[in-house]
This record gives C-alpha cells, structure tokens and sequence, in this order.
C-alpha cells in the first residue's frame, strides 16, 4: 500500500509528463516520499531530547567554537537544496556541551523547509536556551540550489548569515575575535 507521500510523488511525476510506471520510475515515489521523510525529520526532534543531558559543568568561560558543521536542508520556497557549513560559538557561563549536540542541534533545524536566515537564529536560539550562556554566535555559509540551478543560475554565489546573542552583540571586540577566528587557515 503506498503512503501518501508516494502517491503525491507518483501524481508529480505524472504532472510533468513522466510515465510512473516506467522501469526508472518504479519505485522513485517510494524512495523520494523516504527522502523527503529524512529530510523534514527535523519536524520531530525535540532538543531536549536531542541533547539528552550532556551538559556539563565546568568553569570555563573562554569561547568554545565549532566550525564548518556540515549541513543540508530545503529552501521553503522552491523546495530545492540548500547546503554549506554552520559555524557556532559560545561563551560558557558554568555549563559546556558535548561537541556533537552542536551538529546534532543544527541538523534538527536544518531537516526542515527552511530559509537560511531563520536556520542561523534558531541554532543560536538553541544553543542560547539549553547553555545559558554568556553569548552564542552563529554563522552559516549556504549554496542554494534555487539560485544555482534555475532563475539567475549564480553557480559560484554564497549567502553568509549570521545570528548573536548575548556578548556577541554586546561587545565588538568580541564578535570580532569569533569572526576573526573563523578565517580559514590556508
């Protein structure tokens, strides 16, 4: 029995002139309604969950940072890819986190439609909920699928968004450093 999804998927195929029934086509409604299903798994994550007690205490209050968290996700308004790398800091105010959660934090967000600029505060948000701390940072570099591959067709063009909180807003000289610090090393 198909799922509602796959008859979705089969009704597109049909709808831009494809035989569902095809030797190709056989079973792309059901791998497709699966794919679409990991990549909206977002939707059903719970970050309390996700992070499931690994905080810690500690009393460090140096930045922590994690770059180039590999990430995909949709655009909510194409419905095509988008990709890049998430880079999140923080300021520790009595608690840390395991280094994991922050990309298992960015994928519950990411496994969504999204838009980029709501992908990077709701990391940030995360991150600012779960640690308390003295300030979240967050940067993401995206290639967008949409741009690339149909309208304007900028193969070569990056979109950079960024979200702080806390300290990072405050205090120039720190947003500074974490930005400073994101540099790649050549």
């Amino acid at each position: 029995m198909k799922s509602r999804l796959e008859e979705i998927y089969t009704a597109l195929l049909e709808e831009v002139g494809e035989d569902p029934e095809r030797e190709g086509l056989v079973k792309t409604p059901h791998r497709a309604a699966e794919a679409m299903q990991f990549i909206t798994q977002g939707y059903h994550q719970d970050l309390e969950k996700l992070v499931n007690g690994a905080i810690f205490h500690e009393k460090s209050d140096d930045m922590v940072i994690v770059r180039d968290i590999e990430f995909f996700s949709m655009c909510e308004h194409h419905m095509f890819p988008f990709y890049g790398y998430a880079n999140i800091a923080y300021i520790p105010d009595g608690k840390i986190i395991g280094l994991s959660k922050l990309a298992r934090i960015t994928d519950m967000f990411a496994r969504r439609l999204q838009v980029q600029e709501r992908l990077t505060a709701q990391i940030a948000d995360a991150v600012q909920e779960i640690l308390q701390p003295k300030g979240v940072a967050v940067v993401l570099e995206g290639k967008h699928l949409c741009m690339m591959a149909r309208g304007v067709e900028k193969k070569s063009s990056d979109m950079v968004t960024s979200h702080v909180l806390g300290v990072f807003r405050d205090d120039r000289a720190t947003r500074a450093e974490f930005m400073s610090l994101l540099r790649k090393r050549d």
